[in-house]
């Protein structure tokens, strides 16, 4: 269900004025019309429900109000932001995606897709099998493109979850970021789990048994074209992190991402 991540807070009458490339999104993708409903997330994190009072075409400028009550049924067009965070309520497990540094064309599409899927954090790994001029690209990658692809798949598929990508960063790196967010829950370590995906059926174990009971912080390792090294898979193993093999068809680095967050968030899920 779509919704707008709204880029300020509406004012004290409750409007939010929309123009630019946003006025273009709602009125050109999304086709609004006076009076149809809108659900907003507004900059600290909340979602609204907004109706469009006014659209300017002469200025380009469409004004959103905060809707005080949604519940006269009078509304027939849009999605009301309570049904999606209804939806979003059991939604609570913390996803992280350990991506292994591909060609930045299919970094941008892991990034979009690990977003529609709910992932919190996306931490691109430098790895032994990553190209150098990969790597580079992802370093010196524009900020505000990688917001931007974030900002429009949370738009497209209604997440509430704020994802962030982090720097680039080694294998071991990796693991120490995965180890810290683990004892930082002083409730339960057995709150997480970490699955790396990998080509080669030794010594895997399967998903069931990974996550054979709830879990409230989740991690997947991908590796990228080449893979991930024998010696990054052990670096990964030694930090808590289970092999799995998916038999069947070879994947792209791409396809196993989406493949591999979609696998685990089915298992996960039954809880």
């Amino acid at each position: 269900m779509r919704q707008f991540i709204a880029s300020q807070a509406p004012d004290k009458k409750g409007l939010i004025k929309v123009s630019g490339k946003d006025y273009r999104y709602l009125r050109q993708v999304l086709r609004l019309r006076s009076g149809d409903m809108l659900s907003v997330r507004l900059p600290d994190g909340e979602l609204q429900n907004t109706t469009v009072c006014e659209i300017n075409e002469e200025s380009r400028i469409i004004t959103l109000q905060i809707c005080a009550d949604t519940n006269n049924g009078s509304i027939t067009r849009g999605v009301q932001a309570e049904d999606i965070q209804s939806e979003s309520a059991g939604a609570c497990v913390e996803y992280w995606l350990f991506q292994y540094i591909a060609k930045p064309v299919k970094m941008e599409q892991i990034i979009r897709q690990a977003v529609e899927c709910g992932v919190k954090y996306i931490v691109p790994v430098a790895g032994e099998y990553s190209q150098k001029q990969n790597v580079q690209a992802m370093q010196s990658g524009k900020k505000d493109r990688i917001e931007r692809i974030i900002r429009e798949a949370r738009q497209q598929s209604g997440s509430p979850v704020d994802t962030m990508v982090l720097n680039p960063v080694r294998t071991e790196e990796a693991v120490e970021l995965w180890n810290k967010a683990v004892l930082e829950d002083s409730e339960d370590k057995n709150n997480s789990s970490a699955v790396v995906l990998w080509e080669r059926n030794e010594n895997t174990r399967s998903l069931f048994e990974c996550f054979a009971s709830e879990k409230k912080r989740v991690a997947v390792a991908v590796g990228c074209e080449g893979g991930i090294s024998p010696e990054e898979i052990q670096i990964l193993m030694n930090s808590g992190f289970a092999p799995v093999h998916f038999a069947g068809n070879i994947l792209r680095c791409e396809t196993a991402a989406i493949y591999g967050l979609a696998a685990v968030q089915c298992v996960v899920n039954k809880f």
